[in-house]
């Protein structure tokens, strides 16, 4: 009889043993797929990092390589005639490329100007450009929506981009005669910041437009 009843059911003892193991078993599922998912997102996280970083140096690199000078540089921003399209050798607004950083340092982004019509062939001057502070592109047509090179998140997401800096071989009140472009930031990957530079050089550098002043002139001389 002792025997039978035995077989029929759990004795209590057996019932908790059961839940313990279930228990940790759950616990370290739970554990594994939590780890999992985290490693997934810090994955994504790393790679759209790095994608942004590849587009941007791509994008950056090849304007600065093709570029027919650097116009104007600060710690924030910089603006680069980018091609003398219409071949008048001046620089005209739509030919300009500027690169933004803003006041925070917390993002990349490229600017291009559409001009009023009938001010396609109005040239613009080197000082005009400095002072960007004036919008100056304003007086001749409008700033295109910007290409986002490192985003400026929407808030209250924080910005993962930071100390973003312009530098050039040469002080920036020479910006003309630069001939290389540098330009650091810091990124958070994983919460971790990790640093950044994009170095590019000018290859068809337009000095030959350049008075003693460095003012762009109308012909080779």
């Amino acid at each position: 009889m002792r025997t039978t009843r035995y077989q029929n059911g759990f004795t209590l003892i057996e019932l908790l043993l059961a839940m313990i193991i279930t228990g940790i078993v759950a616990s370290a599922v739970a554990t594994l797929a939590y780890a999992m998912n985290s490693a997934g997102v810090a994955t994504d996280d790393m790679s759209r990092k790095q994608a942004q970083v590849r587009f941007a140096t791509l994008k950056i690199s090849d304007l600065i390589r093709h570029c027919k000078l650097v116009c104007y540089a600060s710690t924030e921003e910089l603006a680069v005639w980018a091609g003398d399209t219409n071949g008048d050798k001046k620089i005209n607004l739509g030919e300009v490329t500027y690169i933004e950083a803003g006041t925070a340092h917390d993002h990349l982004q490229l600017y291009t100007f559409t001009p009023f019509t009938g001010a396609e062939s109005t040239a613009i001057s080197l000082g005009e450009i400095g002072a960007l502070a004036t919008n100056w592109w304003s007086t001749y047509g409008n700033r295109n929506l910007p290409t986002p090179l490192i985003p400026l998140p929407m808030p209250p997401t924080p910005p993962q981009c930071s100390n973003v800096t312009f530098y050039l071989d040469v002080p920036p009140s020479s910006a003309p005669n630069s001939k290389i472009v540098s330009i650091a930031f810091d990124l958070l990957e994983n919460r971790i910041s990790s640093k950044f530079q994009i170095n590019a050089s000018l290859r068809a550098r337009a000095a030959n437009l350049l008075d003693g002043s460095g003012n762009i002139v109308g012909d080779d001389d």
